[in-house]
């Protein structure tokens, strides 16, 4: 018991918020801080990810120029998903696709799938001592065609910083069905910036195209804003530390704050960096999952495209640890 607090939420807790004016009017928001220096802002109306995160008060992640956008306004044809695409600390990419716009099967695939503009449903919140839980479930479903449900939840430690997110996604469809999953991370000012610390251990990097190749050399060394800068991706094959586990991480001594991303590489094989340092689209994207983000077709004609049989559960899990010490940061690698 805490006799100085006349209500939990004066130091830490979970409060539910509704967003006014623009194309974000109506959106539902869940808050949830430790009072220890994290605080998340989780988008109920776009799949329950995490818009904004913040920690000891400075900005972890990357709010795009579209800024919150609410699903009415998503457009799946070509590219118009950028029209939509508010990126926030992380944005769920898949499940019928997670990279480019195509044509697969006679099915149009929308950039990065439609789960990421796919209102969730808050199931419950829960709190102990030592974490607040938040639970949604996410509904992709089809009459005469693909059902896929997310379980997701979310676990705000309350006794160091940190939070972790849990997903279960079963097919209940009678087909197995193609199945991509991706956490688009976006990382952005003040934790990136040119002197920002980039760490992916790795075994294999490779490049997406010409532009990426011939700077490849300088993939994980940050860069001040640009002009006309062309974006650039590759593609790692992560090691897996002491812990079992791959961790990825970034760490800016500008302002002593970083995070360390954690999870299993049986879970989340591909590793995808998103390198793009141009004015005003100033970002990076750490991107973990089950699929490198290219086009559906391409994986089906490479014969990597996953699949999610009927009645088949795929379970995945991150956890974002933060630190103030860059001693602290460097003993995750």
């Amino acid at each position: 018991m805490n006799y100085y607090v006349g209500h939990p939420n004066q130091t830490r807790g979970a409060e539910h918020y509704v967003l006014k004016g623009g194309k974000g009017e109506g959106m539902n928001f869940l808050y949830l801080r430790n009072g220890l220096g994290l605080e998340l802002w989780i988008s109920v109306d776009r799949c329950a990810d995490p818009s904004r995160v913040t920690f000891n008060g400075k900005n972890m992640s990357y709010t795009s120029p579209c800024g919150q956008v609410a699903p009415a306004y998503y457009d799946r044809t070509g590219l118009n998903f950028l029209k939509s695409f508010n990126s926030g600390f992380f944005t769920t990419c898949g499940f019928d696709g997670a990279g480019g716009p195509c044509t697969d099967n006679g099915e149009e695939i929308g950039l990065h799938g439609r789960i990421g503009n796919t209102p969730a449903v808050i199931d419950g919140i829960f709190e102990t001592e030592d974490a607040v839980t938040a639970i949604f479930t996410v509904r992709d479903c089809t009459i005469f065609g693909r059902k896929f449900v997310l379980k997701r939840t979310y676990t705000l430690s309350y006794i160091e910083n940190s939070f972790k997110v849990s997903d279960s996604i079963t097919n209940y469809g009678d087909n197995s069905e193609p199945f991509c999953l991706l956490y688009h991370c976006n990382m952005g000012y003040p934790l990136l910036s040119e002197n920002s610390i980039v760490r992916f251990p790795n075994s294999k990097i490779w490049a997406n195209d010409k532009n990426a190749v011939a700077h490849i050399d300088t993939a994980l060394v940050m860069e001040k804003p640009q002009a006309n800068y062309a974006e650039r991706c590759y593609f790692f094959d992560a090691k897996t530390h002491s812990n079992g586990l791959v961790n990825n991480g970034i760490f800016n001594p500008d302002i002593d704050a970083g995070l360390i991303m954690s999870y299993k590489k049986e879970q989340l094989p591909c590793l995808t960096e998103w390198k793009m340092m141009g004015k005003y689209d100033y970002v990076l994207g750490i991107e973990p999952g089950n699929v490198n983000p290219c086009p559906r077709n391409k994986m089906r004609e490479q014969g990597v495209l996953p699949f999610l049989g009927s009645e088949e559960t795929y379970d995945s899990e991150i956890t974002f640890s933060f630190t103030d010490n860059i001693n602290q940061f460097n003993s995750k690698f």
